[in-house]
């Protein structure tokens, strides 16, 4: 790979930048654009993160590092933009919001960061987001669309309503001058007062299978919350996507090396694993494969589960685990409540190790 670095005028983080711009989102959410004062420009890869070291009075030192992805795209080299959005608990972030003004410099650490697709030989691909998840995948399409490529994305994002889409009126834009950028969006709810006609709920495998049928031929990147990402990775494995092709970037800690990657230590139904589950009720044992299902086990020593989609969705063939651990990828037919309380939907948990049921 070619070494940014080595260009003539690139922007060294020895050099401070200064704010140029700050441009409100939604509610504790503002991008904030850079210059370098010198001139130079801003060399990285699409998806890569800068550290701010930000102002903290009463914290050690007085001030704070946060990484922030960088939300613009390197094929507009004068300039470079973070987007940033506030948590109850944020102290850089909202010392930001509250007090960073165009004039004002900052020094700032980087470019840095593996999750980029800029190595990538797909012609396919599928990003994955949630909340401020989006801006990696807004800087590798902003990329790929200024570079004049054959775009071929489904970009699906998924926020807490319509009006939390960051982003969401630059995407259209984009998707109107061209049928390769294919934008889903799923909101937990509506606005008030505001229909809302798209995908509603949490993101699943349905979901997935219905914004991109050709799921299996696309690279994945994804981005946002650790649980949100655990739900994805679930939802591919689950439906056989070769996990070689998924990427992912998390909001707490992005990885600036190949050896800070974090090991995927996801739990994977095995066929030659096996498992035991005992129908507590009926009195019956049955000794099965890990990829079956308890659904499966029960009808296999003659016990009827009620069920009806067989996918996770209805909520038909809940019942009450006792004992033991299953995995279990349904598609919002379950309350966490009810979870919480131990129950399974049989049709799409699979055992691990011995499991009791109420059945």
């Amino acid at each position: 790979m070619k070494d940014l670095n080595a260009v003539a005028n690139i922007w060294q983080d020895s050099e401070t930048l200064e704010c140029v711009s700050v441009v409100p989102e939604m509610a504790n959410t503002a991008s904030f654009t850079f210059r370098a004062p010198s001139g130079s420009m801003f060399a990285y890869h699409p998806g890569q993160f800068l550290t701010l070291e930000i102002p903290a009075p009463g914290q050690p030192g007085g001030v704070v590092h946060r990484t922030y992805t960088i939300s613009s795209s390197p094929s507009r080299p004068r300039s470079i933009t973070i987007t940033a959005k506030a948590q109850p608990d944020s102290i850089g972030t909202r010392w930001m919001l509250k007090n960073l003004q165009p004039g004002m410099r900052i020094k700032a650490i980087g470019p840095a960061g593996l999750f980029s697709n800029v190595e990538s030989t797909a012609g396919k691909y599928l990003f994955i987001s949630a909340g401020s998840g989006i801006t990696p995948m807004m800087s590798m399409t902003t990329c790929m669309w200024d570079e004049g490529r054959d775009l071929d994305i489904v970009f699906i994002n998924c926020a807490k309503r319509p009006s939390e889409i960051i982003f969401r009126q630059r995407l259209e834009h984009m998707a109107s001058r061209t049928p390769g950028l294919d934008l889903k969006f799923v909101v937990e709810e509506p606005d008030r007062y505001r229909p809302w006609t798209g995908y509603q709920g949490q993101f699943n495998q349905l979901m997935l299978g219905l914004m991109a049928p050709d799921y299996l031929e696309r690279e994945v990147y994804c981005c946002g919350p650790e649980p949100f990402m655990q739900a994805v990775r679930d939802a591919l494995v689950g439906l056989g996507y070769d996990m070689d092709n998924y990427h992912q970037e998390s909001f707490g800690a992005p990885v600036e090396t190949e050896a800070d990657q974090p090991e995927l230590d996801d739990v994977i139904p095995d066929d030659d694993s096996k498992a035991e589950i005992v129908f507590a009720s009926s009195g019956v044992t049955a000794k099965v494969a890990e990829t079956d299902t308890v659904l499966v086990a029960a009808r296999s020593v003659g016990l009827n589960i009620p069920s009806g989609c067989t996918f996770g969705v209805c909520g038909t063939c809940k019942v009450r685990k006792t004992a033991g651990e299953v995995h279990m990828v349904h598609n919002g037919g379950i309350s966490e409540d009810d979870i919480e309380a131990g129950y399974i939907l049989a049709c799409c948990s699979n055992p691990i190790g011995r499991v009791e049921v109420e059945v």
